[in-house]
C-alpha cells in the first residue's frame, strides 16, 4: 500500500486489495504497518485513535474478514492509551468469521537519525507494548505476530517458541529498509524453519516520506517466494505446512537449540 493521510481513503484501499487477494484465491491475507493512514504530520495517526474493540477501523476489518470468508492481519490499529498524545501500534488478527482472534502491541518502536533530515522518533506518538503476542493455531498452522522494527529483534521471535508463519506488517524508511530488509526477513525465516509474510508501505506519501516497500513472502529455507517493489499491489504464495515438517526433519535446528 501507499497509504493516504485520511483514514477513509486509505480503507477504500485497503478494502479494493483486500477484495482483489481474494478473488485470487488468498485465505490468509495481511495489511502493512499503519495501513489505515500515513499522515502529513507524526501526531495524525493519534487522531485516529479508537479504544480497544471498538471504531471504524475496527469495525471495518472484521466486517471485510467477515464478508469475504478470510483471515485478516491488520498491520497495526491506533488503540488509545491513557496518554492522549500516544497509541498502541496494535496487530489484530481476525478470523473468517470476522472475530478477533488476537491481539499483539508493537513492543520495539522505531529511532533513526540518518541524517539529511530523515530522521524519526516513534517514541513521541507510540507507546510500546509490553509482552510478547501468543502464537495462535489457524487453518494455516501456527502464526506469529509482529511489527515493523521487531524484525532486528530476533529474541521476540525465539520467545515464541515454534511457529509456521510470521507476520512483518511494515513501514521501513528507504535508507534502512535498502540496506537491511531483505537480509532480515529471509534470516528470521531461516532461523525459525517458519514463513515469514511482510506486507509493507511502498511508495512517495502525501508527507512527501517515501517508504521502502517490498512487499516480501519468504519461505522456511530462505527462499523468496514474491515481491512487490513499490506501489499499491497484492502478493500471493501458498504455506505449505508440509514443508515445514520435512525441512524440519531434515535439519532439525529448532530441536538441536541449547542455551544456558
Amino acid at each position: 500500500m501507499v497509504s493516504a493521510p485520511e483514514v477513509a481513503p486509505s480503507l477504500e484501499a485497503a478494502g479494493r486489495l483486500v477484495a482483489a487477494a481474494a478473488d485470487s484465491g488468498a485465505r490468509l491475507v495481511a495489511l502493512p504497518e499503519n495501513f489505515y493512514i500515513i499522515g502529513r504530520h507524526e501526531a495524525d495517526k493519534v487522531k485516529a485513535r479508537e479504544r480497544d474493540g471498538a471504531g471504524p477501523i475496527q469495525d471495518f476489518l472484521g466486517s471485510l474478514s467477515r464478508k469475504l470468508k478470510i483471515w485478516l492481519l491488520a498491520g497495526t490499529v491506533p488503540i488509545a492509551t491513557e496518554d492522549d498524545s500516544r497509541i498502541r501500534s496494535a496487530c489484530l488478527l481476525y478470523d473468517d468469521a470476522g472475530k478477533r482472534v488476537a491481539r499483539y502491541d508493537k513492543m520495539h518502536v522505531f529511532r533513526y537519525d540518518g541524517g539529511g533530515g530523515e530522521q524519526y522518533d516513534e517514541a513521541r506518538t507510540v507507546e510500546p507494548g509490553t509482552e510478547p503476542g501468543r502464537v495462535v493455531e489457524s487453518p494455516f498452522g501456527r502464526l506469529a505476530l509482529s511489527v515493523c522494527y521487531d524484525v532486528r529483534f530476533p529474541e521476540l521471535y525465539r520467545s515464541l517458541g515454534e511457529f509456521d508463519l510470521a507476520f512483518v506488517p511494515s513501514a521501513f524508511t528507504v535508507p534502512t529498509g535498502a540496506a537491511h530488509w531483505e537480509t532480515l526477513l529471509r534470516a528470521r525465516a531461516i532461523e525459525n524453519l517458519a514463513y515469514v509474510v511482510a506486507p509493507a508501505q511502498g511508495g512517495t506519501h502525501a508527507s512527501g516520506r517515501t517508504t521502502y516497500g517490498h512487499t516480501m513472502i519468504v519461505d522456511p529455507w530462505g527462499e523468496v517466494l514474491g515481491v512487490r517493489v513499490k506501489g499499491e499491489g497484492v502478493v500471493l504464495a501458498e504455506v505449505d505446512l508440509a514443508h515445514i515438517k520435512k525441512l524440519r526433519a531434515s535439519l532439525p535446528a529448532l530441536s538441536n537449540r541449547r542455551i544456558r
